[in-house]
């Protein structure tokens, strides 16, 4: 009974948790909700008034970008704001081909009368922080805009974010990302969807409330002297964005939000580039959990709510470890539940816990409400939708908490950017992309192992106990199952 003990523990406590991380999202939705019915007027620019007109320097952080760098600087240069004021930064860390034919392209732009430099660095110390970093020392603005290589930015986006730094406590304002490549496959859907839920839900609802967020490494603007005062960019951690955007709130810099602002993005289309960036981000978040965690408790700056909903946030990718843990015990439990009829009562009170699910899929609803619209129509696309995101993100659980626990334990790794590939619509092809790691990650075999492993589940539905059989877990081992298939023989493809 020991080992029965030790395995209703560890798995009690991960329905807790998951319990707890779901309560605090319905929290970011009553958040949100009450957001929308209060309107906050915040000082502005008059960008009509010359003098008013701040002065901006753009930073498109870059690395072996050949097949979207000629599309990001060409839609850099269609910004409407005034030529005086602008300042663009191409901070190229690249090591191919791509250095020479952007520079060409940066030349062209210079003839125009447009500021554009392009900065290079003899080693990449630092990764994207690191070049961040060594653009800041010589930029002329006081405010920094940062555009990752996939982003497209409409010629009106500083036009609508920069006028709220009147505000002098503004440190940072980031915007909304959209989708260029939403439906080109289910990939990029539960991408989507899982992005969408951040950007709305969980930005506005901890923003409307004063509590921390982050700036999400790209489509937003720091003022220089947030940075300064923060430390600068630090290259500790994966994601230097998560990093940075706690030491400034920690001095008390306030973030703005614009959910109405979207900048178009590309998202990855293949699941090897999906993998190393989940990789880099779920083991970034669990990084900075134990870098903050001290700052964010001891901090006399912040509320108890706030330090609360800020290490909830920091644990975010931790929840992956979570949903590993049930799930992977759930075929034990099963058994347990059926040989032990002195444990009924444990279970009844268990089952309670479902309703996480039913949290998550009520917030979401809204999150899909507002990016879709309503209506019976509407809903039925977002069941299908919601339980194919369920599946995969299980799917993903094994890789994720693998990123998670290295974050944890503090072992070091590279920063692997995230292959772009200019691919937009069905007819575009991602094969041939050069930057497409051709090695398949020894995790693949363990998820179709689990694959595997959850189809036992399924068939251990029909045969525990002695009353015909325990279909209480079968869907949730049916999502496990085709989560890990979907994970497995995709990533078996893409090396194809």
């Amino acid at each position: 009974m020991i080992l029965q003990t030790i395995i209703i523990v560890i798995y009690t406590i991960a329905i807790l948790l998951i319990f707890m991380y779901a309560l605090a999202q319905l929290n970011l939705l009553y958040n949100y909700l009450s957001s929308k019915k209060t309107n906050k007027d915040c000082e502005t620019f008059d960008l009509t008034n010359p003098d008013e007109v701040p002065l901006v320097t753009i930073q498109l952080p870059v690395f072996n970008e050949m097949y979207v760098m000629e599309r990001l600087l060409d839609n850099i240069a269609l910004l409407d704001y005034p030529k005086d004021k602008l300042e663009i930064q191409v901070l190229d860390d690249s090591t191919d081909e791509t250095v020479a034919t952007t520079l060409a392209q940066i030349e062209k732009l210079q003839a125009t009368g447009l500021d554009i430099k392009h900065i290079t660095r003899t080693d990449r110390s630092g990764f994207k922080a690191g070049a961040l970093k060594e653009g800041l020392k010589i930029a002329k603005g006081e405010f920094i805009a940062i555009f990752d290589a996939d982003f497209l930015p409409k010629p009106n986006w500083l036009k609508h974010t920069i006028l709220y730094f009147k505000d002098a406590e503004i440190g940072v304002v980031q915007t909304r990302w959209g989708h260029i490549n939403r439906n080109y496959s289910i990939l990029t859907k539960i991408q989507a969807f899982a992005l969408d839920a951040h950007f709305t839900l969980e930005q506005v609802g901890r923003n409307s409330k004063g509590h921390f967020i982050n700036f999400n490494g790209t489509a937003g603007i720091w003022r220089k002297a947030c940075i300064i005062d923060a430390g600068n960019w630090e290259g500790d951690t994966l994601t230097e964005d998560l990093d940075l955007s706690y030491r400034a709130q920690l001095k008390n810099w306030k973030f703005k939000y614009l959910e109405d602002v979207e900048t178009p993005a590309e998202l990855p289309v293949v699941i090897s580039a999906a993998r190393s960036q989940q990789f880099r981000w779920n083991k970034g978040g669990a990084e900075n959990f134990r870098k903050m965690l001290w700052r964010v408790v001891k901090s006399n700056n912040i509320s108890t709510k706030t330090k609360i909903h800020g290490l909830l946030h920091l644990l975010n990718s931790t929840m992956f470890l979570n949903i590993f843990i049930v799930a992977v015990l759930s075929i034990p439990m099963l058994y347990i539940k059926n040989e032990y009829a002195h444990l009924r009562f444990y279970f009844y009170f268990m089952s309670f816990f479902v309703i996480s699910t039913v949290i998550f899929f009520v917030c979401y609803w809204f999150m899909y409400k507002q990016i879709y619209g309503s209506g019976f129509k509407k809903f039925f696309g977002y069941v299908g939708m919601f339980f194919t995101f369920f599946s995969i993100a299980m799917g993903f659980s094994l890789h994720n908490s693998i990123a998670v626990l290295e974050g944890h334990v503090g072992k070091r790794s590279e920063f692997v950017r995230t292959p772009k590939f200019n691919i937009s619509t069905l007819r575009d092809s991602w094969k041939g992309n050069k930057y497409l790691r051709k090695k398949l990650s020894p995790h693949v075999i363990i998820e179709g192992i689990l694959m595997l492993y959850f189809g036992f589940g399924l068939y251990s539905a029909f045969i525990v106990g002695d009353q015909g059989g325990d279909f209480g877990l079968f869907p949730f081992h049916l999502m496990l199952f085709l989560g890990f298939g979907y994970v497995f023989f995709k990533s078996l493809s893409s090396k194809v």
